[in-house]
């Protein structure tokens, strides 16, 4: 067998003939090389199992029932242009699987054939079909990425795990518990895992579970009818039955009283949801994610969360970092956030700053990116003196160990150094002022060089 063959089991070959001896034998053929097959008699039939990105190739005959096999091969051009469709010929079609063949087949076999000429054609079809969907997949990885780049700014470790976690949930549909503490872009994170599911087109729901009165909370998210209760004038489309082919933030979720915690369970695990005032079950099919800042499972091991929604929630577990834990990305994210500030209150972007970057790095963040942003602002209208982080009585920083304190500055200067001067071990120790072995070691001491 091709050594590419294990990477391309997941691929299969479609047979489309109507002849039941032909297609078996096909069929028997190729499963005996251990390629996945299947056949169908007609065009008709194959055109229903087959859609953009099919995972794998069409064989088919030309002389079929119905639409012909030159039918089909346009068909399924006009659908995917890069799929492999290989055309099986009597004696006498020889003249039309050439002019298919100008049309855009892959290749046709002349009956009879042997088995193994069989196999040979396929495989270098699957190969070529592995290949095309190989480059389309990289195509959207990268596409995916240098969008997440634009909007999770950074250059940390941790938050590069954010996005590779991010791209790698884009193409499921998997409920997601994102973890962070306050200010660290939860919502911008369940917004990108949004953007990039299929998901995508349908509505983004946010509900922040904390800011509604519990009286009003069943009727926001499960919707109520026309006389539900007192002043319920007329039908409401709640926000679970928006969400419907979209998702369904829930922001804070500790927070949801544990009377809609049991409601919500039954709407996640049935997929259903019904009205107040209704007894008529609506299917919903979205995307759920939910924020916290809490430890959920310590909280239901109190009693205070349903361990039954914890679990139900915890598909997927996403935590996000505070900035304390990725210093290296302050600078770029002030210099990001003095940019927008800068242009939405037509003011001049602030000149950079060494003396401010080491008192930014230096600071402990406790608002975390939130905070960051409005620092930006106020250094883009020229309040910002007197203010954390500038302020000298906020440059403490007593929640950490001064050796463990000392070291993040340190990684996060080198690391900004490192960025303003393009990588250059000579420009950036001239920069710091320190000797090129020291840098060299202190380079290869944080793994800034990987």
């Amino acid at each position: 067998m091709s050594d590419l063959l294990p990477a391309l089991e997941s691929l299969k070959v479609l047979i489309v003939e109507d002849d039941e001896n032909v297609r078996i034998g096909c069929q028997q053929a190729l499963q005996l090389e251990g390629i996945p097959t299947e056949a169908v008699g007609s065009a008709d039939l194959a055109r229903k199992m087959i859609g953009p990105g099919f995972p794998g190739i069409v064989v088919t005959d030309i002389r079929l029932p119905g639409m012909d096999g030159m039918e089909l091969l346009r068909h399924l051009h006009d659908l995917d242009s890069d799929l492999p469709v290989v055309l099986m010929t009597g004696h006498g079609d020889v003249a039309m699987a050439v002019q298919a063949m100008k049309l855009g087949a892959h290749d046709f076999i002349e009956k009879p054939f042997s088995p193994d000429y069989l196999v040979g054609v396929v495989r270098r079809a699957l190969e070529r079909r592995h290949l095309v969907l190989e480059v389309q997949s990289l195509r959207a990885r990268l596409n995916t990425r240098d969008n997440l780049e634009a909007r999770l700014i950074g250059t940390s470790a941790s938050i590069e795990a954010v996005r590779s976690l991010i791209s790698e949930l884009g193409d499921t549909s998997a409920d997601v518990l994102i973890h962070g503490e306050t200010g660290t872009g939860k919502e911008l994170v369940a917004r990108c895992l949004h953007d990039v599911s299929p998901n995508r087109k349908g509505n983004f729901v946010a509900i922040n579970c904390g800011g509604l009165p519990e009286s009003l909370f069943e009727s926001e998210i499960f919707g109520h009818e026309a006389g539900a209760f007192t002043g319920a004038a007329k039908k409401r489309i709640g926000k679970i039955e928006h969400a419907n082919g979209g998702t369904l933030f829930l922001d804070e979720i500790e927070s949801m009283p544990i009377p809609m915690q049991i409601k919500l369970l039954r709407v996640l695990q049935e997929r259903v949801v019904e009205r107040l005032g209704s007894n008529t079950a609506i299917p919903v099919n979205c995307r759920v994610i939910a924020a916290t800042k809490a430890d959920l499972r310590e909280l239901s091991d109190q009693g205070q969360f349903r361990a039954d929604l914890y679990y139900r929630l915890n598909v997927v577990t996403l935590p996000l970092p505070p900035l304390r834990e990725r210093r290296e990305d302050i600078a770029l994210l002030f210099e990001h956030f003095a940019v927008q500030a800068a242009a939405r209150h037509g003011r001049p972007v602030p000149p950079a700053s060494r003396e401010r970057n080491r008192q930014m790095m230096a600071y402990h963040w406790p608002g975390n990116v939130r905070e960051l942003r409005n620092v930006a602002d106020r250094c883009v209208l020229g309040i910002d003196s007197g203010f954390p982080p500038f302020a000298p009585s906020q440059q403490a920083n007593a929640s950490r160990p001064l050796a463990e304190t000392v070291e993040a500055f340190e990684r996060a200067l080198i690391t900004e150094a490192l960025r303003r001067n393009d990588n250059s071990l000579a420009r950036t120790s001239e920069d710091l002022q320190v000797a090129k072995t020291t840098l060299h070691d202190k380079i290869r001491k944080y793994g800034l060089n990987d």
